[in-house]
C-alpha cells in the first residue's frame, strides 16, 4: 500500500524534472521577449524654404505617393528674387564683356608703345653716329636720347593699364568671377522657387499633421511627420543572457499586441552595441558599496519580413518576439 504513493510521487518528480528540462531546452533555442516595441523610418517633413501656405494638397492620416505634392509655399516672392538674379547675371556678363575690352584696347596701347620706343631708339642711335662724325649737334643727340627715355617710360605706363586691366576682368567668359557669382545666385534663386513645392520623401502616411493654407512657416522647421511604409522593424530589448545564441539572418515570429492572433514574420537584422542603459542621461554609476546586480538589456532589430495589409502595422506599438537559433547558428 505504501509503494503506490512513492511510485507516484516519483513519477510526479520525474514528470516534473522532464518538464522543466524542456521548458529550459526550449527557452535556450527559443528565446523570447515582450519588451519590443514597432519602428519605422519617419520622415519629420520641413520646407527647406520660409514663407506663407499657398496650397495644401494632403490631410491627417493620409496615405501618399514618394514625390506626390503635399503643400506649397507663396512662389511670388521667390519669382522675383529669381528675376533680380536673371538681371544681375545679365549685369555681370556686360561688365565681362565691357572689361575684356578695355584688356584688348590696353594691350594694343601697348603693342603701339613698343613700337613707338623701337622708332626712337633706332632715331637715337643714328643721331648719335652723326653726332660723332660731326654732322649734327649734341642737341640733337640729347633730344634723341630723352625722346627713347619718355618713350620707355610711355611703354611702362601702357603696361600698367594693361595690367590693371587685366585684373579687373579676371577669368575669361564664363569663368570670369563675376558671372560665376552671379551664376550661383541665379541657381540658388532657381532652386528656392522649386522648394516652394514640398513632395513626399516616400511612400507612407501623414501623421501630426496641422497645416492649413495662410500658415506661416520658418526654413527647415519641421511641421508634421511622414511614416515611411517600405520598412518595419521591432525594436526588441532582450536579457543579456538571452543573446549567446542569437545571431544576425535568424527567423523571428513577432506578435503585435494589436493583434493577438497573427503572426508576423520577423528576422534578426543586428545586435545592439550597448545595453539600453548604456547611453541614457543618467547611467547607471555601479561602484558604489550598496551595488546590486541587475541583469541589463540590449536592443536586437528584427525586421518585418512578411506583412498584411489586412494588419495594418503602427509606429510605437507594443510587440512579443521569438527567435528560432536553431537556425544559422554560429560556434
Amino acid at each position: 500500500m505504501r509503494i503506490l504513493p512513492l511510485t507516484l510521487i516519483s513519477v510526479a518528480a520525474i514528470t516534473l524534472a522532464a518538464g522543466v528540462y524542456f521548458y529550459w531546452e526550449h527557452s535556450a533555442r527559443y528565446p523570447s521577449t515582450d519588451d519590443a516595441y514597432l519602428d519605422a523610418n519617419t520622415v519629420r517633413v520641413a520646407p527647406l524654404v520660409g514663407g506663407r501656405v499657398a496650397r495644401v494638397y494632403v490631410r491627417d492620416q493620409q496615405h501618399v505617393r514618394r514625390n506626390d505634392r503635399l503643400f506649397d509655399i507663396d512662389p511670388a516672392p521667390f519669382s522675383l528674387t529669381l528675376r533680380e538674379a536673371e538681371a544681375r547675371l545679365a549685369l555681370a556678363q556686360q561688365g565681362a564683356a565691357s572689361a575684356l575690352g578695355e584688356l584688348r584696347a590696353a594691350e594694343a596701347e601697348v603693342k603701339n608703345r613698343e613700337v613707338l620706343l623701337g622708332n626712337a631708339k633706332t632715331i637715337a642711335s643714328r643721331n648719335a653716329h652723326l653726332v660723332a662724325q660731326g654732322f649734327l649737334s649734341h642737341q640733337s643727340g640729347d633730344d634723341a636720347a630723352a625722346a627713347v627715355k619718355s618713350a620707355a617710360a610711355e611703354l611702362a605706363l601702357a603696361q600698367a593699364k594693361a595690367y590693371q586691366a587685366r585684373m579687373a576682368l579676371g577669368n575669361k567668359g564664363e569663368q570670369n568671377e563675376h558671372v560665376r557669382e552671379a551664376l550661383a545666385a541665379l541657381g540658388k534663386a532657381q532652386l528656392d522657387l522649386q522648394h516652394t513645392q514640398v513632395s513626399a520623401a516616400c511612400d507612407g502616411v501623414i501623421t501630426e499633421f496641422a497645416l492649413h493654407p495662410g500658415d506661416t512657416l520658418q526654413e527647415n522647421a519641421p511641421v508634421f511627420a511622414l511614416i515611411c511604409e517600405q520598412e518595419y522593424w521591432v525594436d526588441a530589448n532582450f536579457k543579456e543572457t538571452q543573446l549567446d545564441r542569437i545571431r544576425p539572418g535568424q527567423p523571428a515570429e513577432i506578435r503585435v499586441d494589436m493583434y493577438p492572433n497573427k503572426i508576423f514574420a520577423g528576422k534578426v537584422e543586428n545586435i545592439g552595441g550597448a545595453t539600453g542603459a548604456a547611453f541614457s542621461l543618467l547611467p547607471p554609476q555601479n561602484a558604489t558599496g550598496n551595488w546590486v546586480k541587475v541583469t541589463q538589456r540590449v536592443p536586437v532589430r528584427i525586421a518585418v519580413t512578411q506583412r498584411d495589409p489586412r494588419f495594418p502595422l503602427r509606429v510605437g506599438t507594443s510587440a512579443s518576439v521569438t527567435v528560432d537559433t536553431t537556425s544559422l547558428r554560429h560556434p
